[in-house]
């Protein structure tokens, strides 16, 4: 320990660390920067703030503030301790409905405030892209505005009052008319009125510099006003006085299409008079997914309120008719309002990537401009960024002026930063001659502080200087930022990664076969840091479950970040640290779809898994859950199902299994069915063409017999030849196909090669298991072998049905991505369905039975990141289950949820959305859930039964409970109970 540390643990109460988890996890912000810090603490109060200054003071150690860790321009790391508002000081002290207003500490999330002031009628104002997760105090550091503020100004706007503490200890309660100032504020600011009145810019997203001129008189001499915007650089914020604003009661959304980004930009300020809430641009190439907007190259969002819909409406549709428009959309749905919102607002994250999948930077990513001059800024930067061989893809909101963008500089090389400093020096200059301020929202921090001379002039940044003088005479706070800062090219966190790729398993066919560009796919916007998820999202439950940030995706990919560095993590793949942060990743693949960037935390947890355990002992749980489909098999074969079973009964043995292989002791051993899926196939087979419906010669389908189908629900494999039968379709099962014989019987099957049934019916295997736990060598070997059987299938237009998701969503993506030097594997993958695809493809005729029932239970999250699941949401429809299906994780995740230390943490994910649902559902619903663990899942700790799709077709086909084609597997009911 440190003198450092030991001396802060002797006066604060929160949380002091200054380990190598706290370290690495604050290096970085969401800019191109990267500082080391000595450690971080979590202060509970003010009193602990004041501690945490006074030490730091006597040691000469600088202090930053962090909130949400979302800041794009570098201010929210450092080299000395960080503060981080997050775990403690986040409450909501106090809301007062009548005077709306509402007392906040500054580790709040604007979310939060939000829900606390929706009953009331109310909201905040600015409202950033990063909402979920961006603070209140992180929003006042740096003016955050967001879309609303065409409507509702800045964050500077909706500020009254602001309790600070000082570098030396002082605690100022600042507000209007002096109140607050230090010493020597008011006679500076005084003496320079001239000054303040002709040296700044009069526009609505002017956030540069410190906002000095609100110390004007005719400005009230708001000194909380001018706090906001000085990026922690003057004193420390612990409280918060703010002011709410009504909501209106309903809103409609007209999305305007134009020819191109610049016919929108000329028409945006012209909307201004209509009094909307938004005025957000973006063009056709940041767009996903552009079939969800009117017909166009590029589009605002505006946005409009009133009493009722019919107001909101019709003030929408008169900006319609007012504006010049290729195509237009008016929307009042909220559902459909949130999902195109959703599209703008994840550009902070898509932006980061080119229609060529190359990586693009912040930096410049918030200038602003007046209003009127956006059009004719907007060519003069396209034409600037063509000079310089750079790409971008501007949008924002174009109603203030103000474009966000990312440019992809090449940040790695000494030419690519030599040439990011010659256009940041050139834009700046741009900037300046349209009026325009350098920053419009984020602040400058490093990214832009350095060139604040040529908007201000140097004589207006030496009055900057002299004003952080008279606040932190100590330099003490934040330095480097806005006065004497650090150069803009210095200190990028590109520079500790190494130069070449790093060797690895995995293909990672979206960052060229690089490591640490995938990793890189991070920039820190934290949409995994949401503390709660609507909709079908998923990411990120662990972090939902713990509110740890090296439990998100964010943490987990910092910490790797510093792994491949090699400053804070010493030690590579061996890291323990590492290790731990990825142990609570549950693999749910969330990340890879609803990260903005296609984070795919999963592939790396398993990766770093495959390197860490390289050459030593592996966990008790990998060697029995990695190696499921082995246990199973020999299970299967020696027909030993039911003495497994019956010994699993036992609690004293059950225990003692349970200890010895690493698993978790509250958790049920599932019982194993004592007839595999594929015997019962085989004895179906074998009784001839008296047990098969005549006339059937539809496409020939290959089923999938995953291991959880095949060992343990056989039930939902029967059930799903049931359904695929009645739909016409001709069933085989892997793993060979003789195509030169005719079909036996009726033509329903496609008769199989006996020498390689004999050689292995049944071991096909995605290698899910074994890549969930890293074992990678193993995983290879499997897809291997199951390539080379399912050889004579990839000659067929067959296609080949998972019923598993966890399983398809490995074939799809684990098995092309690990075996990317085999070109099977990708032909494998392009043949995979799921279950309700193979309908909706192959049988488009087939109208499924009218089930005529509601249902509940959650969207498996493999099928949500990976496979999709419109067609199951139109099977569901043509079959009249009616209602949707939860968003998140179950929490048991395969191996996951089984493995010891981890019950808490599965049982938490579950409790959030899925076993609420199914509480709250009404009798008679059915309860879904594809996956073998979310069935698991909701049967150990809710006591119900999920069933899968199939099985409620099935049902539904043979005329009620207790049928599914065959042989019935426990309990049929699937409602409530």
């Amino acid at each position: 320990m440190t003198d450092l540390e030991a001396q802060l643990r002797a006066v604060v109460r929160g949380e002091v660390g200054f380990d190598v988890t706290s370290r690495a996890l604050t290096t970085m912000d969401a800019s191109n920067y990267r500082r080391v810090p000595a450690g971080v603490v979590a202060p509970r109060d003010a009193d602990d703030v004041t501690a945490v200054l006074a030490v730091c003071r006597e040691r000469g150690v600088p202090v930053v503030a962090r909130g949400g860790g979302t800041s794009i321009a570098g201010q929210a790391t450092g080299t000395g301790v960080v503060l981080d508002f997050t775990r403690h000081m986040n409450r909501l002290v106090a809301l007062d409905p009548e005077a709306r207003t509402a007392v906040v500490q500054p580790g709040l999330v604007l979310d939060r405030l939000q829900e606390a002031a929706a009953p009331h009628g109310l909201r905040f104002g600015p409202d950033p892209s990063t909402h979920s997760r961006c603070t209140l105090g992180g929003m006042i550091g740096n003016n955050s505005c967001g879309s609303h503020s065409v409507a509702w100004g800045t964050t500077a706007d909706s500020v009254r009052e602001l309790d600070v503490v000082t570098a030396r200890g002082g605690r100022l309660r600042l507000g209007r008319d002096w109140a607050g100032a230090p010493d020597g504020l008011r006679a500076l600011a005084e003496g320079e009125r001239a000054r303040l009145r002709t040296g700044f810019p009069d526009l609505p997203r002017r956030i540069s510099g410190y906002a000095l001129d609100a110390l004007l008189p005719e400005n009230g001499a708001d000194v909380a006003r001018s706090f906001c915007g000085s990026e922690g650089t003057l004193g420390v914020l612990t409280e918060a006085v703010v002011r709410l604003v009504a909501s209106p009661r309903a809103r409609a959304l007209a999305v305007l299409a134009y020819a191109d980004e610049s016919a929108a930009a000329e028409a945006a300020a012209g909307l201004l008079p209509f009094g909307p809430l938004t005025v957000e641009g973006m063009a056709a190439d940041l767009v996903p997914y552009p079939a969800a907007l009117p017909r166009g190259g590029a589009w605002l969002f505006v946005e409009t309120g009133g009493e009722s819909a019919e107001e909101a409406r019709a003030r929408a549709e008169a900006i319609v008719r007012a504006a010049d428009v290729v195509d237009a959309l008016v929307v009042t749905d909220p559902a459909g309002q949130r999902a195109l919102w959703r599209i703008r607002e994840d550009a902070s994250g898509t932006a980061t990537r080119m229609p060529d999948g190359t990586e693009a930077w912040p930096g410049w990513e918030d200038c602003a401009v007046p209003p009127a001059r956006l059009g004719a800024y907007l060519r003069d930067f396209r034409a600037l960024m063509t000079a310089h061989g750079l790409r971008g893809t501007p949008y924002g909101h174009f109603g203030d002026g103000c474009i966000h963008v990312r440019i992809d500089f090449d940040l790695l090389t000494a030419p690519g930063v030599a040439r990011f400093r010659r256009f940041s020096e050139e834009l700046a200059e741009l900037v300046v001659a349209h009026g325009g301020s350098l920053s419009g929202e984020h602040g400058d921090g490093q990214a832009r502080a350095e060139l604040l001379p040529r908007m201000y002039g140097a004589e207006t940044v030496g009055l900057f200087e002299r004003v952080k003088g008279v606040w932190d005479p100590d330099d003490l706070l934040n330095p480097g930022m806005l006065v004497r800062p650090a150069p803009l090219d210095k200190g990028l966190r590109f520079s500790v990664l190494p130069r070449e790729p790093v060797d690895v398993a995995f293909g990672y066919p979206s960052d060229g076969g690089d490591f640490s560009a995938a990793v890189r796919r991070c920039v820190g916007v934290a949409k995994c840091r949401t503390t709660s998820v609507s909709g079908p999202g998923v990411m990120c439950p662990s972090f939902r479950a713990t509110g740890a940030e090296e439990h998100s995706t964010r943490g987990r990919a910092r910490l790797l970040h510093e792994m491949l560095a090699g400053e804070v993590v010493t030690d590579g793949w061996r890291s323990e640290e590492v290790r731990d942060a990825l142990d609570l990743c549950l693999s749910c693949k969330g990340c890879r779809s609803d990260c903005p960037v296609g984070v795919d935390m999963a592939t790396y947890k398993a990766e770093f898994l495959h390197q860490h355990y390289a050459g030593r002992r592996r966990p008790a749980a990998h060697v029995v859950m990695g190696r499921l489909p082995v246990w199973l098999r020999a299970v299967s074969r020696t027909h030993t199902a039911r003495l497994v079973n019956a010994l699993s009964a036992v609690p004293p043995l059950a225990r003692a299994a349970k200890r010895l292989g690493g698993l978790a002791p509250e958790r049920e051993i599932p019982r194993l069915a004592t007839r595999t899926f594929s015997r019962w196939w085989e004895r179906r087979r074998a009784s001839g063409p008296s047990a098969e419906s005549p006339g059937l010669r539809g496409d020939l389908v290959v089923l999938w017999p995953d291991t959880f189908t095949e060992h343990l629900s056989p039930g939902v494999g029967r059930a799903a030849v049931r359904v695929l039968e009645a739909a016409g379709l001709r069933v085989a099962l892997p793993p060979t196909l003789r195509l030169e014989k005719p079909p036996v019987g009726d033509g329903r099957t496609v008769a199989l090669d006996p020498l390689s049934l004999l050689r292995g019916r049944g071991r096909v295997c995605c290698g899910l298991t074994y890549v969930s736990t890293g074992q990678l060598d193993r995983a290879r070997a499997v897809m291997r072998r199951t390539l080379d059987l399912m050889e004579p299938v990839l000659e067929t237009g067959a296609p080949v049905v998972v019923l598993e998701p966890s399983c398809a969503a490995a074939l799809r993506t684990d098995v092309p991505e690990l075996l990317h030097d085999d070109p099977r594997a990708a032909r494998l993958a392009a043949k995979v369905l799921t279950f309700a695809e193979t309908l909706e493809r192959h049988a488009p005729g087939w109208t499924p039975p009218r089930v005529d029932r509601p249902v509940t239970g959650q969207t498996h999250c493999h099928q949500h990141a990976v496979l999709g699941d419109a067609a199951d949401r139109r099977l569901r429809d043509a079959a009249l289950l009616t209602g949707e299906l939860s968003g998140g994780c179950c929490g048991l995740a395969g191996n996951f949820g089984f493995e010891k230390g981890h019950y808490e943490v599965s049982a938490a994910c579950a409790q959030e959305q899925l076993l609420p649902s199914v509480r709250d559902a009404p009798e008679g619903t059915v309860v879904l859930a594809d996956g073998y663990s979310c069935r698991t899942q909701l049967e150990q700790l809710a006591g119900v039964r999920g069933r899968h799709l199939a099985e409620v077709l099935a049902e539904a086909l043979d005329g009620g409970p207790g049928h599914d084609g065959g042989e019935a597997s426990g309990h049929e009911s699937g409602g409530r109970g």
